[in-house]
């Protein structure tokens, strides 16, 4: 294919926010009671904590993915399954040249492909941009020539049918439930797939989709002839889904349901990809996290989709247990690292935390489908610790690097991350992460606010200005804040046809004092966060509780200020005493944000031995500069730092001493960027951790 010069490619303005196309269709209902006020709706503040992410994302994390499917073989696994297509039974299939598994690392590598064009799909829908919707296009011509005449697309097997991947099976479908990867790859092209089609009106992409779909559908069911077989690797659930509302054609969302009713009943029945049983009789949460993350979404479309209460009661109950046991404090889910899975309840150690950044953006995923479902700020509370803390960890400041694994206690020494590494890389192996990233953070605008009738929920706090349809009429809002830095928040009608549109503004757990909707971590100090929310300098007084989690602002006009203010103290936070991990330790956090203590920040101190004040004090520094080592050229970034008094245990020469230590905390995601070296989330306040 043609090799672009991708700096070029992506210059993008980066002054002006455009809307989205007027023929982006219109999709059908998705089922769900409450509904998202699409990104595309959302234009974020180019000066704020969250248009530097995007920005990031924008100019550096998706042209590096596209760099990095011409450098790693990506798109070249397309030209070749083409030529095979072309001259099926060519010379080269017996060379060492066409030997799949040698050229290929992974089954599923045609992903990093879609998920890029998924995120680049977006950016072009808020930045449109002329040279790289056209190197998409000749991304997709190389794809769809990759096709087989029946719609089949999967690289690891065309481009040598006799000698695939060796995770791929002699025949189709034959090793979907173990490591092929089939119905994975179908899931993340038909959700770019959708993206594009979404972004550029264009049938290119979503037609080949559409090929592939049906030849699933086809194929794969339980019907005379088919294949009943279940994905190995859950996502296929949530696309055919999306596939549905977008083509309102029932086949898909037939397809969808039979993907999650056959699970537990089919040849492979195992925790780690949640086939273990039927989905009805699933109570917890096990096995890879990514797997079950994806499927728990998908699960979620279903219901709404089909208003099956069964299925509601299954993913209630998951989450549940997600939230109230297995969860860690910066929203990560997946304690091993053997798996990539979920551990036993209250099973979260720190040093060892798997994490897995894709693991985390399914929470965000499946919180976002509860609050849909449920209408409840408790689902958002899940998503904003997530999003703050397990999620943007994940990628550096710069765009440019990242982590596989988040783990929340870090000696400098234990290769934690993919690849056998302890800082932030700018690639893997298994590249999903990276590539994951690239089709998320450019989605984040949509996850503000919600609607349902003519109440306008605000659900994450970030300096933008939005058009919200409500019906046929339109509120414009303009938000103006600096969270996550401090609590208080503007918002301004600025214009509104409807009559009777009403506000519901969340009241975070943070600010309620509950970290979780759980008994899992509870607030250790003796503070209560006040807030205030006004309507035109009048105070708006409600009942939270029965509010769900919201303060509702009823019958705002064109010109109302609404102005909310939450305190933001320096917190501690211990966890439930059957978290083993966590026992005699306590954790700070400050708003949304979870805070962690690293060497670099403490004189090489070693801050896995830091001792807190049972009763500590805290300073918070502005403008706490942090200088970005990792990446050539980027730059300095400013964080707000907490001081506290603490001692430090170090081994001399007479054995072990206390020392009198200032601790310097940053915020969670921060961190590793300035090389390897010690880490710690959880502090030590008490001797109960030795007599475990």
């Amino acid at each position: 294919m043609k090799k672009y010069i991708l700096s070029a490619v992506f210059v993008m303005a980066a002054s002006a926010t455009l809307s989205a196309k007027s023929n982006t269709p219109k999709a059908i209902a998705n089922g769900y009671p409450y509904t998202q006020v699409p990104f595309t709706s959302v234009n974020i503040a180019h000066d704020s904590f969250w248009g530097a992410r995007l920005k990031a994302a924008r100019e550096v994390t998706v042209p590096l993915a596209f760099s990095k499917c011409e450098s790693e073989h990506r798109y070249k696994n397309f030209d070749m399954a083409a030529y095979t297509l072309r001259h099926p039974g060519h010379a080269g299939l017996k060379t060492p040249e066409w030997d799949v598994s040698k050229i290929m690392g992974y089954s599923f590598d045609d992903t990093d492909v879609y998920k890029t064009i998924e995120g680049a799909s977006y950016i072009l829908q808020t930045y449109p941009d002329k040279k790289l919707k056209a190197y998409i296009d000749s991304v997709l011509t190389i794809v769809g020539a990759a096709q087989e005449p029946d719609g089949y697309l999967y690289t690891a097997r065309t481009i040598n049918p006799e000698h695939p991947h060796q995770w791929s099976g002699a025949k189709r479908w034959t090793k979907e439930e173990d490591l092929s990867h089939e119905l994975y790859n179908l899931g993340h092209m038909v959700d770019a797939a959708c993206a594009h089609y979404q972004a550029t009106g264009s049938r290119k992409f979503i037609d080949i989709a559409r090929r592939y779909a049906d030849c699933v559908c086809r194929e794969v069911g339980s019907g005379s002839g088919q294949a009943t077989v279940v994905p190995g690797h859950q996502i296929a659930e949530m696309a055919l889904a999306r596939l549905y509302t977008l083509t309102g054609e029932k086949r898909y969302l037939d397809e969808a349901k039979y993907l999650l009713d056959y699970r537990g009943k089919t040849q492979i029945r195992q925790e780690y990809s949640q086939s273990h049983k039927p989905i009805l009789e699933q109570t917890e949460a096990v096995g890879h996290a990514v797997r079950a993350g994806y499927m728990y979404s998908g699960i979620a479309d279903i219901a709404a989709l089909t208003n099956d209460s069964a299925y509601m009661k299954v993913i209630d109950r998951i989450w549940q247990n997600i939230y109230g046991k297995k969860a860690y404090l910066t929203g990560g889910v997946g304690a091993r690292h053997w798996g990539e899975a979920f551990g036993d309840n209250y099973e979260l150690p720190n040093k060892t935390a798997y994490n897995e950044t894709c693991a985390a953006i399914s929470m965000v995923y499946l919180n976002e489908r509860m609050f849909l479902l449920h209408g409840d700020s408790r689902y958002i509370d899940c998503l904003e610790r997530t999003l703050y803390n397990g999620v943007i960890s994940g990628m550096s400041m710069d765009g440019g690097r990242f982590f596989y694994p988040n783990p929340l206690a870090s000696d400098g020494k234990y290769a934690f991350n993919a690849d056998n590494t302890t800082t932030r890389q700018p690639w893997f192996g298994c590249a999903c992460c990276p590539s994951n990233l690239s089709r998320f953070i450019p989605s984040v605008p949509g996850y503000l606010y919600g609607v349902r009738g003519n109440d306008i929920y605000v659900n994450l706090f970030a300096a933008n200005r939005s058009t919200v349809s409500i019906g046929d009429k339109e509120v414009v809002i303009e938000e103006t804040t600096d969270y996550p830095w401090n609590g208080d928040i503007r918002l301004k009608v600025v214009k509104s046809t409807a009559k009777d549109a009403n506000l519901m503004v969340r009241i975070p757990g943070w600010v309620r004092n509950r970290p979780l909707p759980s008994d899992l971590y509870s607030y250790s100090d003796s503070q209560r966060p006040a807030y205030t929310v006004t309507l035109n300098g009048k105070p708006v007084e409600a009942d939270v509780e029965a509010n769900r989690g919201y303060v509702p602002v009823k019958g705002v006009r064109s010109g109302d200020v609404i102005s909310v203010h939450f305190d933001m103290p320096v917190r501690t936070v211990r966890a439930n005493d059957h978290v083993a991990a966590d026992r005699g330790r306590v954790a700070v956090e400050r708003g949304p944000l979870v805070y962690c203590a690293e060497a670099a920040d403490n004189n090489g101190a070693s801050v896995l031995h830091a001792v807190m004040a049972k009763r500590p004090s805290f300073t918070v520094m502005d403008n706490y500069l942090i200088h970005n080592t990792e990446a050539k050229g980027a730059p300095a970034f400013a964080v707000k730092a907490i001081t506290t008094d603490g001692q430090v245990l170090a081994d001399t020469a007479d054995g072990v001493a206390v020392k009198n230590h200032k601790l310097t905390l940053i915020p969670y995601y921060a961190w590793n960027h300035r090389g390897t070296g010690e880490m710690n989330v959880w502090f030590v306040r008490s001797l109960a951790m030795l007599d475990e």
